[in-house]
């Protein structure tokens, strides 16, 4: 897969015990990235956080299975994240998801022909 010079980035804030259809949702939204043909995902726990409630999400050593922030970002292009938003905005009951013009310098998977 080719990606344009010009893309998105795509951010969902969720928080760690979210579910969506049985499973954790950020799980059920990197699925659903890679069924919709987006170009990747990554899913990241925060250490400490809070959102739209101000009730604070910590992982100090007494409160370790706090439900802690995820940040779940995907790349691609302004179509495909546009129509994924739509997709991921049924899912997600609680969060933030923001969307920012970004620059691809390379997609690659390491198998490049000379």
């Amino acid at each position: 897969m080719k990606l344009p010079e010009k893309g998105q980035l795509l951010r969902i804030f969720i928080g760690e015990s979210d579910k969506h259809e049985g499973i954790p949702l950020f799980e059920w939204i990197v699925r659903k990235a890679r069924e919709s043909g987006l170009a990747g995902a990554t899913v990241m726990r925060g250490l400490e956080g809070y959102g739209a409630h101000s009730r604070l999400h910590t992982a100090k050593i007494l409160r370790l299975s706090e439900d802690l922030p995820v940040i779940v970002e995907i790349v691609d292009t302004p179509q495909k994240i546009e129509a994924f938003l739509e997709l991921a905005d049924s899912a997600i009951e609680e969060g933030l998801a923001t969307v920012e013009e970004i620059s691809i310098k390379f997609y690659r998977s390491g198998n490049r022909t000379p």
